[in-house]
């Protein structure tokens, strides 16, 4: 019997159709011994592994707890608890499905948090029977919230690996020999995501003797703020399609932001083979980067740190180097959609 899954997010992210996906095909797979699914075939144009889309502000509350209502999902899957509408339709699901919360945030104990701590009992557990979340710092702030260990699973967030595996076996052949001498970031303009550390942080790699260039890829508030300098480049916003030749001219991936729950594009680079400097803010190095093994963490704020490491990595022989990129590859291929489709259906 397949299993009816309902997905509450204000904007519906490229993942949520990966679930659907590798949902689907896990079903499919389970029902070839029994006879054919009883689902429906896919029918959405933009999704197609997912039967129907509804635009978020076409519905008021009443409207929402009808459709969701007529549906009868076995398991609801919300984004957070901001969304009072979302919130309230889990809680008078919930018993009649499985309602799962998707949170991203760190466990800081800060005053907000505590105050979310103290109400959960009377608030979000009435909503929500369990949790999935990215990482184990996230699960801390689930436990807290008064989950349990078995009512919590792990690897909420997965890039799509079919897709970068793909980009891994095109850069390996012209990276046999030796990673290009170039370091990578990947992101948006805007100040806490680092940038200005890591540009501060290559003028001083450069100025003390590194050799290296910095392929800088993304647009955002900032972008008219960029710094211009000796091995540094900017390409601005570039469409995904086109991205496999900037791939194929770097060899380190940096991301050094101030705050960043989790980083998917972490998971993405890594699958693609890149050896990687990441700051400690980062929540998805726990699980993508192992410390000397296929690159190195850094201070977040911390331009000096940033510009030692790249001391560091560079400084490193191709064979290692080489062995870096495999190291990454295979973290990132641990954990995939399949997985994360799992690990969803799990909580039924």
């Amino acid at each position: 019997m397949s299993a009816k899954i309902t997905i509450l997010y204000t904007e519906l992210a490229d993942y949520s159709s990966l679930l659907a996906r590798h949902s689907r095909q896990r079903e499919q797979r389970s029902n070839s011994s029994t006879g054919p699914s009883t689902q429906k075939p896919p029918s959405n144009s933009t999704y197609p592994f997912i039967d129907e889309v509804i635009p978020r502000d076409t519905l008021d509350r009443d409207g929402l707890m009808t459709k969701v209502s007529a549906f009868q999902p076995d398991l609801i899957l919300s984004s957070g608890w901001m969304d009072k509408d979302y919130v309230e339709v889990c809680r008078k699901m919930r018993g009649q499905s499985v309602t799962v919360l998707s949170l991203d945030n760190h466990w800081t104990g800060s005053a907000k948090q505590q105050v979310a701590r103290l109400v959960a009992p009377f608030t979000i557990r009435r909503a929500f029977a369990k949790a999935y979340v990215p990482g184990e710092e996230q699960r801390q702030y689930a436990l807290r919230l008064g989950f349990e260990e078995g009512e919590i699973r792990t690897g909420f967030y997965s890039a799509d690996t079919q897709k970068f595996d793909g980009f891994y076996g095109q850069l390996s052949a012209g990276k046999k020999n030796a990673l290009p001498k170039r370091f990578l970031y990947l992101g948006r303009y805007v100040e806490h995501k680092g940038i200005f550390d890591l540009w501060s942080a290559f003028a001083k790699y450069r100025q003390a003797g590194g050799d290296w260039e910095l392929w800088c890829v993304g647009t955002g508030d900032q972008y008219a703020q960029r710094v211009e300098g000796e091995g540094i480049r900017h390409f601005g916003f570039v469409q995904p399609s086109e991205m496999l030749p900037i791939l194929e001219g770097c060899g380190v991936y940096i991301l050094p932001s101030h705050f960043e729950p989790w980083g998917v594009s972490v998971h993405e680079m890594g699958v693609a083979g890149f050896p990687m400097l990441l700051s400690d803010a980062i929540g998805a190095k726990e699980q993508f980067l192992v410390e000397a093994e296929n690159g190195a963490v850094f201070p977040s704020g911390n331009g000096d740190a940033l510009a030692e490491k790249m001391h560091w990595i560079t400084g490193l022989s191709n064979e290692a180097l080489l062995q870096m990129s495999v190291r990454s590859h295979n973290l990132g291929m641990r954990h995939t959609p399949e997985v994360w489709a799992n690990r969803l259906l799990s909580l039924l």
